[in-house]
């Protein structure tokens, strides 16, 4: 992993950062956390703000919290869970201490919401969804007082009690923070702290049948936590008023006894919310709905389907950790909202790619050559390199026999001027091994070509031909030894930059139908496969490959394109 510290490029948060520790805010302490909710897999906009939060923490010598922010358990599962855990460790880094869930803090936060109730802060409403929003008001037009504003405080104590013991149905009352109706900020209007849902909890069972809403959750969480910066991104900003008034017209010695600083003279401040720039990527959907959608629909194959932008689905179709964070990093933080070219991220990660990637061979549509002066059982086994241009990356065997498979693509019976591989006559090199000579076609009732016919130049291995010069190199395969595979070529899932523009009605018109190509009955060298690990290869002249963990046990290995070796969009 890179270093991200005093080499790490500068942006408005690091300066705020930075300012704070030299003024001894917060005891000159950095604690971030990362708040997922549990309603789905991350995707590489989710990439930036980890590696956002654990980086800052990282460099600054202090500690990032992983919790999930899970108030919403009919959206929820255990398996986001999981595979927002597993994600970030796969990306590499570690959060602090254990695994944390505002669900840990339901207790405190009941506690807390009577706490206003007993402040005149918060009172209990009858009203219903459809004439919550007709009391709402607008953003030209100011909100109206719920006719139940103004309950006595035992009653509103006795309602709330209730609604916590499951003696009401769903949506039967709400408890909502007294505010002010007509407040410019509609996030102000009163509203909604708790709501009655009689559904499992995916932590806590069936403990509770009201729940707090994300935006009280949410900043009292990182006041028990600790926690000094608490990073959002900018669709969080008009809910910042919000995070403010909760804290603040909460008693600070109680959220200061939660903390538990009896022991420690550290001083408590109040966690600060800052935004910035959430990360958009063209011919990409971010929305985690829609996403959702696809999934469920069968548009995809999953939430880990190569094409998506979900981490899942990144690290299946073979990106490295280490360039989603460099392209992070690269992408940069800042308050403007825009679009990075998808190009952009394609660039890290054929760059990591290129130095870490073991070449090999593999001919996505095989054509038969015979060398008649290769004996028949005979086997050379060559030692190739793994990598040109890093030796101690070391080197494989590859199988030479009387049989080889090359691309149909590199004979041609009448080539356009300036072909340079094989045809009739005509001599090319195999790929670390000899120079080769075609010298009969033969075809089939159809007349199709169906094997060439060549022999072996056996003084050319490793050294130049005598009196003429071969310019065209090709793969091949071993026909003996080379196993069968089927290749996975993914390409862009929508054709429009902006799937999620507001004039599109539908985004599934704009799917890219060749998103995906299968092809079967591809022939690849036997190192390829050894132990059947999750390598990186560079399939030379085709590009980067990984084994696709859905075949791992199956009899002919599947592999995932992760990315062709130059960009071919739009060309």
């Amino acid at each position: 992993m890179k270093d991200h510290g005093l080499n790490a490029p500068s942006n408005f948060i690091r300066s705020m950062i930075s300012k704070d520790i030299s003024s001894g805010k917060h005891s000159g302490r950095v604690l971030t956390r990362f708040p997922p909710e549990p309603n789905g897999y991350l995707h590489i906009g989710h990439a930036k703000s980890v590696c956002l939060n654990f980086s800052l923490a990282s460099e600054n010598n202090g500690a990032c919290n992983l919790r999930f922010d899970d108030t919403n358990p009919e959206k929820e599962s255990q398996e986001y869970v999981d595979a927002i855990k597993e994600n970030i460790k796969w990306l590499g880094f570690k959060w602090n201490g254990d695994v944390r869930y505002s669900s840990n803090y339901f207790d405190h936060l009941y506690n807390l919401a009577m706490q206003l109730i007993q402040n005149g802060k918060a009172f209990v409403c009858s009203l219903s969804a459809e004439q919550s929003r007709e009391f709402r008001g607008t953003l030209t037009e100011p909100g109206k007082n719920s006719p139940d504003r103004n309950r006595s405080i035992r009653e509103n104590l006795n309602l709330f009690k209730q609604m916590k013991g499951g003696e009401f149905s769903d949506g039967a009352y709400t408890l909502r923070a007294k505010i002010d109706m007509e407040s410019p900020n509609i996030n102000m209007r009163d509203p909604i702290i708790y709501r009655i849902r009689h559904v499992s909890h995916h932590q806590t069972g069936d403990k509770w049948c009201i729940y707090p809403t994300y935006d009280f959750t949410h900043c009292i969480s990182d006041a028990i936590e600790n926690v000094t910066h608490s990073l959002c991104t900018l669709e969080f900003e008009d809910h910042r008023p919000l995070y403010d008034w909760i804290l603040n017209n909460l008693e600070l010695d109680s959220l200061r006894v939660i903390c538990d600083l009896s022991d420690s003279d550290m001083t408590f401040v109040l966690p600060q919310q800052t935004e910035f720039a959430k990360l958009k990527l063209n011919y990409t959907i971010m929305g985690k709905r829609k996403l959702k959608e696809m999934v469920e629909a069968g548009l995809v194959d999953g939430w880990d389907d190569p094409r998506l932008p979900t981490l899942a689905g990144m690290r299946r179709r073979g990106f490295t950790a280490a360039s989603i964070r460099n392209f992070c990093e690269i992408a940069g933080v800042s308050r403007s909202e825009g679009t990075v070219d998808l190009s952009m991220l394609e660039h890290c990660v054929r760059e990591d790619l290129d130095q870490c990637a073991s070449r090999v061979m593999c001919v996505l549509n095989p054509m038969k050559v015979t060398i008649r002066n290769i004996k028949k059982g005979e086997v050379e086994n060559l030692s190739l390199q793994n990598h040109p241009k890093n030796e101690s990356m070391g080197t494989r065997i590859v199988p030479f026999t009387r049989e080889i498979y090359i691309d149909k693509s590199d004979f041609e019976e009448n080539p356009a001027p300036g072909f340079k591989r094989l045809v009739l006559g005509g001599e090319v090199r195999l790929r670390g091994s000899y120079v080769i000579k075609c010298e009969e076609i033969l075809r089939n009732g159809e007349g199709e070509i169906i094997e060439l016919i060549c022999s072996a130049d056996r003084e050319t291995l490793g050294r130049r031909p005598e009196g003429r010069k071969v310019k065209g190199v090709i793969h091949w395969v071993s026909a003996v030894h080379g196993q069968e595979a089927t290749l996975m070529l993914y390409d862009r899932l929508f054709m429009v930059e902006n799937p999620e523009a507001k004039e599109i009605a539908d985004y599934k018109e704009f799917l890219n139908p060749e998103s995906l190509s299968v092809i079967k009955n591809c022939m690849i060298e036997p190192s390829a496969l050894e132990g059947r690990e999750r390598k990186h290869y560079q399939f030379e002249r085709e590009g980067y490959f990984i084994l696709d963990i859905e075949g791992e046990n199956m009899e002919y290995p599947v592999f995932n394109r992760t990315i062709t070796l130059r960009d071919s969009w739009g060309k």
